[in-house]
């Protein structure tokens, strides 16, 4: 009986420990889990470029914007399945309503009367290399002063031009 409970244990207790989620580059952010019998895998030897296209705002603005958090689940993901820092390229491209993700905190309080959840997160990705554009013409037309822009923020003519910039350098282009 003490065999059979130790061994229900053991089996919960691994089980669990290999459902743990893990940030193995962006720190707080884009968990990720770890699947030891995964057969397909990213390529270690590969320079990724990956292009994240991003305009659909947080769904609350207590919230982290998914689609952000999407780019630090695809550098997680890559460095957990081996790929070295140094071969992970990555833009973002933020336009439309999620550019309002990109504003500095006074800013974003004075729209939403809550602090800007996304922050702590652009910085984690700035820190780790991605490069961070929002569209011109959004700011534009969404009268966003790019003056409110995080820091770590660069202002793009536009979201098309980018995209299709970083596409004819290879890049891979996915859309959130």
């Amino acid at each position: 009986m003490k065999n059979s409970i130790f061994f229900f244990f053991l089996c919960i207790s691994f089980f669990t420990s290999a459902q743990d989620k893990s940030n193995p580059l962006i720190k707080g952010f884009g968990a990720v889990y770890n699947v030891p019998f995964a057969i397909e895998k990213p390529d270690p030897t590969f320079n990724y470029k990956i292009l994240v296209d991003v305009n659909t705002p947080s769904e609350k603005p207590e919230l982290v914007n998914e689609g952000i958090e999407t780019v630090a689940k695809i550098l997680n993901l890559h460095i957990l399945g081996g790929v070295p820092e140094k071969n992970m390229q990555v833009v973002l491209v933020v336009h439309g309503a999620a550019a309002f993700n990109l504003v500095n905190n006074e800013a974003y309080k004075l729209k939403f009367a809550v602090d800007n959840p996304n922050l702590p997160l652009i910085t984690a990705l700035s820190n780790a290399g991605v490069k961070i554009f929002v569209c011109g013409q959004t700011i534009f037309k969404r009268n966003i002063d790019h003056l409110q822009l995080a820091p770590e923020v660069t202002v793009a003519l536009s979201a098309i031009t980018t995209i299709t910039n970083y596409a004819m350098k290879g890049y891979t282009v996915l859309k959130y």
